[in-house]
């Protein structure tokens, strides 16, 4: 009896030890893979960009973006303005922006490839934004130690914090909203057309026409006054004349 106990014992052992050794050999379960990148949730979890989010939302640049990360390989860098920082701005400058600047306002602060935390002291400046570049989009970045400073003609402002890093997505947080000058500096006017020449009126032509005729009838008088003159001076150089010649014979006939 104490032999088949002992037999039990010894064979319920081997079987824990046999389950113990198989779970231990056993692979950990893999981890749940990530969904794609989300910028406006990474946004909204910090809560401090609800004016940006609704910008993003109302231009529908926010799919776009989303979209744009899935697939391409440069990634994407975001400078994200604080409700503090548009709360900044005079009145009424977003609702006085058509949807095109709207646009052209959100895509400023968007540039196209990531950049690091470690790498604004190396990019080449005027970065490329998704508004565009040129002399109008200048978005300009210098480092002094660990301070980042952004320049946009208009704008000057400093990095304060980092929002979200990994190795394709890099969103900063700005404390002003980065102006660019293709939409806030004042265009000049456009150029006044010529003035049409006034059309004369028919009173004013047949003025004109009398005008020129009376004008024309004093010429005429004045070459009638002119011959009349001239034959009354002829008349009377005749008469003179005559009248030494007749003093003349009466001296000789004396």
């Amino acid at each position: 009896m104490k032999q088949q106990t002992c037999l039990l014992s010894f064979s319920l052992l081997i079987f824990f030890f046999l389950i113990l050794h198989s779970t231990a050999q056993s692979p950990a379960p893999a981890p749940t893979p990530e969904g794609p990148t989300n910028i406006i949730k990474i946004l909204k979890k910090s809560g401090e960009f609800k004016t940006f989010i609704h910008l993003l939302k109302t231009t529908q640049l926010d799919s776009n973006l989303n979209s744009q990360l899935d697939n391409t390989n440069n990634g994407l860098t975001i400078f994200a303005p604080s409700d503090t920082a548009f709360s900044s701005l005079k009145k009424r400058t977003l609702t006085s922006l058509t949807r095109q600047e709207k646009v052209e306002l959100a895509q400023f602060h968007i540039v196209p490839t990531f950049i690091s935390d470690t790498q604004f002291d190396t990019v080449t400046n005027p970065l490329k934004t998704h508004a565009g570049s040129g002399t109008r989009f200048q978005l300009n970045v210098t480092t002094s130690g660990n301070l980042v400073s952004i320049a946009t003609g208009l704008t000057n402002t400093t990095v304060s914090e980092t929002v979200y890093l990994d190795h394709h997505l890099a969103i900063y947080k700005v404390d002003k909203v980065l102006l660019p000058l293709d939409i806030f500096t004042p265009k000049p006017p456009p150029a006044a057309a010529p003035e049409p020449v006034a059309k004369k009126s028919e009173e004013e032509s047949v003025e004109d026409d009398d005008s020129e005729d009376d004008d024309d009838d004093d010429d005429e008088n004045s070459v009638k006054n002119v011959k009349s003159g001239a034959v009354s001076l002829v008349v009377d150089c005749n008469l003179v004349l005559i009248g030494v010649i007749g003093v003349v014979a009466a001296t000789f006939s004396l």
